[in-house]
């Protein structure tokens, strides 16, 4: 499971730049609606796995996905631990 939030991650970093620019074309109301359609249209054929929203955060210890609390990036059960 590891492995696939680094891909995932791997993705995201690299399709960043295209992702922003096809969202501020959609975003844009000057922008005439054939070229905001284009833009959804390619925005769909990117990877499904270079959005940021399907990346997961891990304890950095144990790389455990439930009870993850941002201020320490470590899971409930190792912020107790310590």
């Amino acid at each position: 499971m590891k492995a696939r939030d680094v891909k995932r991650a791997k993705l995201a970093e690299k399709f960043f730049a295209k992702r922003v620019e096809l969202k501020a074309i959609i975003s844009d109301v000057k922008a005439s609606d054939e070229d905001r359609w284009d833009a959804v249209l390619k925005l769909q054929t990117l990877p499904r796995d270079s959005s940021p929203s399907r990346q997961r955060n891990r304890c950095r210890q144990t790389g455990r996905p439930h009870g993850f609390l941002r201020k320490f990036g470590l899971s409930h059960i190792k912020v107790r631990e310590t």
